[in-house]
């Protein structure tokens, strides 16, 4: 890092930080209005209200004088140059969709936190000899397009083949027409064209709030993350039974909501032993009915729809889980005569934070006198798809008062800048160069 003086003090970064206030608050009320939905915020991925939200970070950026470059896939860069090229880049960043109805914080945080962090390095009189990279990543929300990491793994080179044919949700399109609309070229993306080489990138810095309340729950404002989950998806499953009448003697029977509400039950036994055990996972089923143009009061159902998502911090605990979930449907076949019939199946790597970066975040909080935890994300994160090449990963998690991907998100201003001074002494410390 070039500068005249010697490193700032814990107390100046703070101060650095801190007098962007102004600035970040600004920003997330633009953010909010660039996807306000009432009751929350809809953000839409490749559409009108990702897009507002890219170019409200466009601007801000352009503001800044950092240089913005997009990609095949129509990420945002918004970049820091540093005064050696030889240098590997640190990328920091996070996502600008939503959940439908969402809150406003959920990935905005981390994009405006490293562009407050440059603020403050500027605010220092630093420059420094790493290039840093803001990222405004796309479409990392799965419930759009029900695929992982949409944005990061395009960037990398690494969307999954049939990524680009599937449809979002609501409007029936393709991904491809999708990031066509948003200036991208679906055709690149096919092909594996990538804006980053793994081997170039130093570190990937993720800021995000944190998703379940342990941070509440332990009076802190920051954690510090140890990991993101990895986890295999059905996100379009259904067992196949037969309609019949209502007075049906049970021995006859081809119920597939009660197969349906089995296959629940020893997932939920499941989890049990595994919480018992004390191994982390989770597993949802996020959509649970019965066929809405057959089904009735005085019908047996013979079809019944689920999706399903199920994650662990270690690949063996994943595929330990995989096997299981096959032994229970065949179980819940065999018992109830009815046929599982379970679609496509996702995946997504566990994403391992680098040791040495989780002990330089602590170090620095530390120092700057943030009291931290550790935390394990409930959820996955952009950063796990850098993690899956090789690139050294770290997380900072804010604290969030009603969880996430609701309208109630509740991070305060002060304890994003609490998380964003940890970002900020990190990257003077890192941006110095080989």
């Amino acid at each position: 890092m070039d500068h005249d003086n010697t490193a700032p003090s814990p107390v100046q970064i703070r101060a650095a930080v801190m007098a962007s206030r102004d600035f970040a608050a600004t920003l997330f009320d633009q953010l909010r209005r660039d996807g306000l939905d009432e009751p929350g915020v809809s953000r839409d991925p490749y559409g009108p209200g990702e897009q507002r939200a890219h170019a409200t970070c466009t601007a801000a950026a352009e503001a800044m004088g950092l240089t913005i470059e997009g990609d095949a896939a129509a990420n945002l860069y918004m970049t820091l140059p540093g005064g050696d090229p030889a240098a590997k880049r640190i990328v920091t960043g996070s996502h600008l969709d939503s959940v439908p109805h969402g809150g406003n914080f959920d990935g905005a945080a981390g994009v405006v936190a490293g562009l407050v962090a440059i603020q403050a390095l500027r605010r220092l009189g630093l420059t420094p000899k790493r290039t840093i990279t803001v990222m405004g990543i796309r479409a990392e929300e799965s419930i759009w397009f029900q695929v992982s990491y949409i944005g990061s793994r395009a960037a990398l080179g690494i969307l999954p083949e049939g990524s680009l044919d599937v449809l979002r949700i609501d409007t029936g399109r393709t991904l491809a027409e999708h990031i066509a609309d948003c200036g991208g070229d679906p055709d690149r993306v096919r092909s594996g064209s990538r804006h980053f080489d793994p081997a170039s990138l130093h570190a990937f810095l993720e800021l995000h709030i944190e998703q379940a309340p342990a941070l509440v729950e332990a009076g802190r404002s920051t954690g510090i993350g140890t990991g993101i989950p990895g986890n295999f998806r059905y996100p379009d499953a259904r067992i196949e039974g037969c309609n019949d009448h209502v007075g049906l003697p049970r021995r006859f029977r081809r119920d597939a909501a009660m197969a349906g509400a089995d296959f629940a039950m020893a997932l939920d036994q499941m989890w049990a032993e595994y919480d018992q055990r004390g191994i982390p996972m989770a597993c949802t089923i996020g959509r649970f009915h019965t066929d809405s143009k057959q089904h009735g009061l005085t019908i047996v159902p013979g079809a019944f729809h689920f999706s399903l998502d199920v994650r662990a911090y270690d690949e063996s605990v994943l595929a330990e889980l995989d096997q299981r979930v096959d032994a229970i449907v065949a179980d819940v076949e065999q018992r109830r005569g009815v046929t599982f019939h379970r679609g496509t199946k996702t995946r997504a790597a566990v994403g391992p934070v680098d040791l040495l970066i989780k002990s330089k975040l602590a170090r620095d909080a530390a120092a700057l006198g943030i009291e931290t935890i550790e935390l394990g994300s409930p959820a996955s994160h952009d950063a796990a798809a850098f993690a899956a090449l090789g690139v050294p990963m770290g997380l900072i998690f804010i604290r969030n008062e009603n969880g996430s991907h609701n309208a109630n998100e509740a991070m305060t201003i002060e304890d994003f800048l609490d998380g964003t001074a940890v970002l900020t002494s990190y990257l003077i410390e890192e941006s110095r160069g080989d």
